[in-house]
């Protein structure tokens, strides 16, 4: 019996990663999950899903590898599998910058609804590290505060974005105000520049988020 070839080996596992990716549910709750360990229930409700859906789909990320599961009393926490987790964040990365050209649905997307809200060049992260030491910039954190519990970039304000138009004057007018929330295309951050801009204030987006800046290895904050 011939052993098996080295390179189809290679190739079966890149196909078993992709078709854990290969649903818009599983991609979502890798988003979640790159922010820190959630329970089933608690990402369930995060992502609009029913418990047992939710379930479902973390299993077969787990089969593949991606995500760990462990029992806390009655409840069963997952997380990104410890060693890869920045390599996950990376890869969807990559796929974004791939969708970006190859899908034109997304293309279209980008065009009308995130590029309409902020046509200003975001903030890169070599650029923020270097304004954070100047102390020039304050961060604005627009996820949910649960979110911002599991961790955040150093020293940032958290306003949901759903509590941001009552709590405006919370926000220095006499210093640029980057804001940011899960990624790249998160509509949190979007719509948190466009209604602070809108309001007057010098804002600019962060061009990633808290899991990609997680992941180059830059220093967090988490709650207590």
């Amino acid at each position: 019996m011939s052993s098996p070839n080295p390179a189809g080996v290679v190739r079966s596992a890149l196909a078993e990663i992709a078709k854990a990716l290969g649903h818009e549910h599983r991609i979502e709750l890798i988003e979640q999950l790159a922010q820190g360990p959630r329970s089933v229930e608690a990402i369930a409700e995060r992502v609009g899903l029913s418990v047992a859906n939710a379930s479902q789909h973390l299993q077969q990320l787990r089969r593949s590898g991606l995500v760990t599961a462990q029992r806390s009393g009655k409840r069963v926490i997952y997380s990104l599998a410890e060693a890869s987790a920045a390599d996950i964040v990376t890869l969807l990365g990559s796929l974004r910058h791939v969708a970006e050209r190859a899908v034109t649905s997304m293309e279209r997307v980008v065009a009308e609804y995130f590029h309409a809200r902020d046509h200003f060049e975001p903030m890169a992260a070599t650029e923020l590290v270097i304004r954070l030491r100047e102390g020039s910039v304050m961060l604005l954190d627009v996820r949910p505060e649960d979110e911002f519990g599991l961790g955040h970039l150093p020293g940032a304000l958290n306003i949901p974005l759903s509590q941001l138009e009552q709590r405006l004057s919370d926000l220095p007018r006499d210093q640029q105000i980057v804001a940011y929330c899960r990624g790249p295309y998160c509509v949190l951050s979007f719509e948190a520049v466009a209604a602070l801009r809108a309001n007057g204030f010098n804002v600019r987006r962060f061009a990633d988020g808290f899991p990609e800046w997680k992941a180059a290895g830059l220093p967090i904050e988490a709650a207590a």
